[in-house]
């Protein structure tokens, strides 16, 4: 037999009528039940006092480090439980505060929980062990076969292992040639060091600073509103927009910092659109009430409510336009990173890694010429991903993606204005900002006419003697970061007369574009440091041997069709750098590349080309790039989204530049011949 509950369901207060109900039929009500309850807690009490006081304990038990559950002070246990109440009424009786039981250590844990400490150890042990007993675990590679080509191998594994888990920071990573490169007996100290500050590493460190520039004066800000604004606000035509100008900046500045400026942009966007859309449809809803209160009036009229389907659908469009407009923006950062040499690490790398293992390649991988090839790359991948974005959050329905309807329009309206009241909150064209762009465009322009190929340059002026060139991308760079620390921000001021007190006291010259303290907090010198182990592990691979152990190990591959292995390598580095960073991967993977093109007798750039853009094709995962954890942590997206997503922008990736490499790319670099430089590697020891 079972306690009555009360009618209408337990916590649930029963009313006058029913507590009559009650108390005529003999249940006891709720004062009953109240005056038991104190009663019982009342006789419990005095139980359980006299039962402590029988066993000559003054205070409840607390167990102490060592007790282990045994026997308490008076040579008796305490029982783990109160007295037993009487049958019907404990289980409506809930003491307040429960007198404390002494813990007994020998409760059972399920296994489920201990598996899951188990688990917590693991992951709290996990970098400790990687840290420690990776090289341990590798020493007997190197006391086995103490050949200077294997110590050397010991380096290259052991850093690519510190840099897929980042148990320590990249860049510190990245100094560990300059450790174990002379203690090995590889490389000397000199020898090591002098790769950490080469040319590649100044051309890099220059784009770095202009581009500090640009964002400390928010003129790449003023570039994206005021393309926006004329691209227009329908959603096709928006997101088109956003990834166009997106792709432009990052072409210069860094990937995260373009993604950082314009997802607040997009987001603010997309804000006021669904503000607009909820307005609409409400003023909509009232319309429509109205209309069929009138038809209900006439005779014959049928009222046609409709459901809750349609709104739902709109908030599915809204959430799938949200999810395209904030991809759009990551995977633009991405792309357009890829179209200039200084646009992100892995271009840099592959520059940098021409120079050290061919040295006789002279400018083959320039700025002029990397443009040529892998602009055109950019747009048709820009192109293919917008449409990608719209099939799969859009549907390619035009009549939604180019606007129809009051909605669309309002939405538009929204977004137009938004963009407009962002612009004007920056104000007129300032002076500094006049003087970047003025540098900027020197910067680009020396770029390109340096030796554009097809012409001479202004190197061959006064700069080119023979087979020495004195000039390169990085005094350009440089010259133009320079000029950075000296071009006025503020209209110097003449009027000396005129001035008052105060304007006398201020100096004549006003403050640099930049200063130092700016440059040192927004430059990410950490990279300088990652490019440099990259060409000390480069340096090492030739002297040791390594390169060419690895050639012969590959020279079966002769037999497999170029355009194959160009497939298979790029498909390769573009699942690798999901998980690591693209300049790791870079820095690991050319240097192997190279080694088997001269074995199978390949143009190495046939291979490096489309690995070096294929280390940027980071779409699947939120960890893989910075821009996209940038865009996930904004709540839009679910991780299963950006893998169903950026699975498919691989293999657009992947087929992008395997078509850049197979037509234009073969007449600009002549990738159809083995090029005499590639033959033998000068090596300066």
């Amino acid at each position: 037999m079972t306690d009555p509950i009360p009618p209408g369901g337990p916590g649930v207060p029963p009313s006058r009528t029913v507590r009559e109900g009650w108390e005529s039929h003999g249940v006891p009500g709720p004062q009953s039940l109240q005056a038991g309850r104190s009663q019982a807690l009342e006789s419990a009490g005095a139980s359980w006092s006299r039962r402590v006081a029988e066993l000559g304990v003054g205070a409840p038990h607390r167990p102490r480090p060592g007790d282990a559950g045994g026997p308490h002070r008076g040579g008796a246990e305490l029982p783990l439980s109160p007295p037993p109440h009487p049958r019907g009424l404990w289980p409506l009786l809930k003491p307040a505060e429960p007198l404390a039981a002494p813990h007994s250590p020998l409760q059972s844990v399920s296994l489920p929980r201990a598996m899951a400490s188990a688990l917590s150890y693991v992951s709290k042990f996990k970098s400790f062990a990687i840290l420690f007993f990776t090289p341990l675990l590798l020493l007997p590679l190197i006391i086995l076969m103490p050949a200077k080509f294997v110590r050397c191998a010991y380096v290259i594994i052991l850093m690519a292992i510190y840099w897929c888990t980042e148990v320590i920071p990249l860049a510190v990573t990245s100094l560990m040639p300059a450790l174990l490169f002379p203690l090995l007996k590889i490389l000397d100290s000199k020898q090591v060091c002098v790769q950490y500050m080469k040319d590649t590493n100044m051309l890099f460190l220059g784009g770095l600073i202009v581009a500090v520039a640009v964002e400390h004066w928010n003129l790449h800000k003023r570039i994206a509103l005021r393309t926006l604004l004329w691209v227009g606000a329908k959603p096709a035509q928006l997101m088109l927009g956003f990834m166009g100008v997106t792709a432009f900046l990052s072409m210069w500045i860094s990937n995260t910092a373009t993604t950082a400026m314009m997802v607040p942009i997009v987001e603010a966007v997309l804000q006021q659109m669904e503000a607009t859309s909820t307005a609409t449809e409400a003023s909509l809803g009232a319309l429509e009430l109205a209309d069929k209160g009138k038809a209900s009036e006439l005779p014959g009229s049928q009222v046609i409510f409709e459901g809750p389907a349609m709104g739902q659908r709109e908030n599915c469009d809204r959430k799938s336009m949200c999810k395209a407009m904030t991809l759009c923006v990551c995977y633009a950062a991405s792309i357009g990173g890829t179209a200039t040499l200084t646009g992100t690490g892995p271009n840099v790398v592959l520059l940098g890694q021409m120079h050290e293992l061919f040295p006789d390649s002279k400018d083959t991988v320039n700025f002029a010429s990397w443009f040529g090839f892998a602009f055109p790359n950019m747009v048709i991948m820009l192109l293919l991903a917008w449409l990608w974005l719209q099939c799969i959050y859009m549907g390619f329905n035009f009549k939604k993606s180019w606007g129809c309807g009051l909605e669309r329009k309002n939405n538009e309206k929204a977004a137009y204005e938004v963009l407009q009241e962002e612009y004007r909150k920056l104000g007129p064209f300032s002076f500094a900002e006049v003087n970047v762009l003025l540098c900027f465009f020197l910067l680009v322009s020396l770029w390109f006419s340096r030796d554009p190929g097809f012409m001479p340059g202004w190197l061959s002026v006064a700069w080119a003697e023979g087979e020495t060139q004195y000039a390169s991308d990085a005094t350009v760079a440089i010259f133009v970061a320079m000029l950075l620390f000296v071009v006025p921000s503020q209209k110097p001021k003449f009027n000396f007369c005129s001035q008052t007190e105060e304007e006398r006291k201020i100096p004549f010259y006003p403050p640099a574009l930049l200063n130092w303290k700016v440059t040192q907090e927004k430059v990410p010198w950490g990279i300088v440091l990652l490019l440099g182990g990259g060409f000390a592990l480069a340096k090492g691979c030739e002297v040791s041997g390594l390169s060419e152990w690895m050639g012969k190990q590959m020279e079966p591959l002769h037999a497999v069709p170029p355009a194959a292995i160009t497939l298979i390598l790029s498909l390769l580095v573009a699942v690798f750098t999901e998980c690591t960073s693209n300049v790791a991967t870079t820095t690991l993977f050319l240097p192997i590349f190279a080694s088997m093109s001269r074995s199978i007798g390949l143009n190495p750039l046939y291979v490096m080309l489309p690995c070096t853009l294929s280390a940027s094709f980071a779409f699947m995962l939120p960890v893989a790039t910075p821009p996209n954890a940038i865009v996930f942590a904004y709540g839009h997206l679910k991780v299963s989204d950006m893998v169903k997503t950026g699975l498919m922008m691989n293999v657009i990736g992947v087929f992008c530049v395997f078509l850049a490499v197979n037509t234009w790319g073969r007449v600009i670099f002549d990738l159809d011949h083995f090029p005499d430089w590639a033959n033998v590697t000068h090596i300066e020891t």
